[in-house]
């Protein structure tokens, strides 16, 4: 089985968050699936400069009015269809964004490349190589089957949701730039309170919808978290599945972890402290016995980075310590860092993100705090689990599904692997931060959650299964029946 993956970042090439995570790790899986997985990404320069030998493919004279090659390529156990065109990937700032945080004015035509070169594919146009199916992520690859329907390409096409809050909204008037005919602007299809919406697009035209949990998966068929996009969903709900995202055990692996100081597991926890000091020392803090409270994550709304910034303080008075790792808002930014200021030596907040030290965060803090007011799924939680760092999380989307409360119950049925609470606000929050502070003084207890939270095994064997389970479905629906539709 020949799958096309359409992505606008893969790890280990391009990383903003949790959906190059995804993409990097689940073809992987899939291998032992019996599918063959060619993930098709931008040629941002990071990854044009990372990657060895490529030999070009196919040649886009007029790729929404500019020049693009696509070039095959291999990276660590990955094959790849690497898009180059230096008009639109060539430059400062990150995949979506410039230097200065501003995203890229032409954003709109950036990622609709990408899905018109990626339909182009998907339609014949690499003599000897056509997918079984194609798989979109996101609003940036969502075009991609809308672009397909309207060639005549009837591929099945699985879409997958990882954060339904960015929804690739634009003018209505770029439809004659996209060389998308006026038909496609309509409440079937691209039209969206009188804008058009990529993701809306690709919601109307995908075969499969798919999110990364069972629980987001019903979230968003309400108005609270359906973001103006619940209407359109609960028409398709028979196509939508929710599938909790796995992490490659290989790569977050604290036995083997090449950026901790010190490895360990389950039966060596001893160790972590030694990483504990490391972190400690790495952003600045004065050593101490007590626990170091985390968060790795968008500086967001969503991620609750402002309820964290007035609550923080009740770990500090404890004698613990606070890490703050990420970047995002301007406003959550410096509420952090006013917290921070008022514990010098005990706080420390740092704006950006690099793979060793999200790995170091994870192997020397004792807990990971999650307060989203809402989250697909999640992977930061799952990370902590595997490193024995208890995490402290909203109840909502994938974080209610991967952590198991530390009620009483669950205590006692010695199950439990970390810390819920709801209703998602800063009473909630703080009431949470007391309940993990008072059972960290229980040293019995907290070692019990680090070693029930090692022991899950979020691997992407169970997912894997479930996704080629629906592209398999999927293929043999389309041989039986050839002539789909070319849009809802």
């Amino acid at each position: 089985m020949k799958v096309l993956s359409v992505t606008s970042e893969l790890f280990p090439l391009i990383k903003t968050g949790g959906l190059a995570d995804v993409t990097g790790s689940l073809p992987k899986a899939l291998l032992s699936c019996g599918v063959d997985t060619t993930s098709m990404l931008p040629g941002y320069p990071v990854v044009m400069q990372t990657l060895g030998e490529r030999m070009p493919l196919v040649s886009f004279d007029n790729l929404l009015g500019e020049r693009a090659t696509l070039y095959h390529a291999r990276h660590e156990d990955l094959e790849l269809f690497v898009l180059d065109c230096p008009a639109l990937f060539a430059r400062d700032g990150g995949p979506y964004i410039d230097g200065n945080g501003t995203d890229h004015p032409d954003n709109w035509k950036r990622f609709a490349a990408l899905s018109r070169a990626a339909a182009e594919v998907a339609n014949g146009a690499l003599a000897g190589w056509t997918p079984d199916l194609v798989h979109t992520h996101d609003w940036q690859a969502a075009l991609t089957s809308v672009y397909m329907r309207e060639l005549g390409c009837n591929l099945p096409v699985v879409l997958t949701i990882h954060n339904l809050a960015f929804q690739g909204q634009y003018g209505a008037d770029r439809m004659d730039a996209l060389g998308l005919g006026q038909h496609l602007y309509s409440t079937d299809c691209l039209e969206y309170f009188g804008d058009i919406s990529y993701l809306k697009g690709g919601l109307q035209t995908a075969d499969v919808i798919t999110t990364v949990s069972p629980t987001y998966a019903r979230e968003i068929l309400t108005a609270r978290f359906g973001m103006g996009l619940d209407g359109v969903l609960n028409e398709r709900v028979m196509s939508l599945r929710g599938i909790v995202n796995g992490i490659d055990l290989d790569v977050w692996n604290p036995s083997t972890d090449p950026y901790l100081p010190r490895n360990y597991d389950s039966t060596t926890l001893k160790r972590k402290r030694e990483n504990r000091s490391a972190l400690m020392e790495r952003f600045g803090l004065e050593q101490g016995d007590g626990p170091v409270f985390s968060a790795v994550t968008r500086l967001t709304w969503q991620k609750g980075m402002d309820m964290f910034a007035d609550t923080a303080d009740e770990v500090l008075h404890q004698g613990g310590r606070v890490i703050v790792f990420g970047q995002g808002d301007a406003a959550i930014q410096e509420a952090l860092r006013q917290t921070a200021a008022r514990f010098p030596g005990r706080m420390a907040v740092h704006v950006g993100y690099d793979e060793p030290t999200a790995h170091l965060i994870h192997g020397g803090s004792d807990a990971i705090v999650q307060p989203s007011r809402f989250e697909p799924c999640g992977l930061t939680q799952l990370y902590a689990l595997r490193y024995g760092c208890v995490p402290v999380v909203s109840r909502t989307g994938g974080l209610s599904e991967t952590i198991i409360d530390a009620n009483d119950a669950a205590m006692s049925a010695r199950v439990a692997t970390g810390f819920q609470f709801h209703p998602v606000n800063t009473d909630g929050l703080r009431l949470a931060l007391r309940r993990a502070l008072d059972t960290y003084g229980d040293t019995r207890n907290w070692a019990r959650l680090q070693n029930q939270g090692m022991k899950t095994r979020f691997s992407w064997e169970r997912s894997a299964e479930k996704y080629a389970a629906i592209y398999n479905n999927l293929i043999c629906r389309s041989e039986e029946l050839p002539e789909q539709r070319r849009y809802r």
